[in-house]
């Protein structure tokens, strides 16, 4: 199994959700989207984005306007519509029980982590003492035999 592809795989899965995210916010720009998904490291690339985008507006969560630009063409400005809120919504209340269910995942399996350690280290401890134990009534064996 390839960790870089389960990696692509895990951010592919929470994308949708942090663009919808993002476009909650007001109304944004596509490459200010994609600067800032970059930049929090969902490694995003605009042969993604804009598919995403055309698909989440034919699903009718996002809408688009056009707005005249200085410094070149017009450009689309994106945002959320009703339909769009609620489904982020549910969305967030998705990611929320995720996040909860994995952080019990993980803490139950660090927690076991940190018993078999223990138990580990009561072993070691416990071979040790019956070591020094046995070395001990050992000397006390042959300084008895010697006098």
């Amino acid at each position: 199994m390839n960790l870089e592809n389960t990696q692509v795989q895990m951010r592919k899965g929470i994308l949708e959700f942090c663009i919808l995210k993002v476009i909650s916010r007001g109304e944004v720009y596509a490459s200010d989207m994609l600067e800032e998904l970059t930049n929090a490291k969902m490694m995003v690339v605009e042969g993604t984005l804009y598919p995403l985008l055309t698909r989440l507006r034919k699903a009718e969560l996002v809408e688009y306007k056009w707005v005249e630009s200085s410094a070149g063409p017009p450009r689309k400005y994106y945002k959320l519509t009703e339909k769009g809120e609620l489904f982020l919504e549910n969305l967030l209340n998705t990611w929320m029980e995720l996040t909860s269910a994995t952080d019990q995942i993980i803490k139950k399996v660090d927690d076991s982590d940190k018993t078999a350690a223990k138990s580990r280290k009561r072993k070691k401890s416990s071979s040790t003492t019956t070591k020094v134990t046995k070395s001990k009534k050992e000397d006390t064996q042959k300084s008895d035999d010697e006098a």
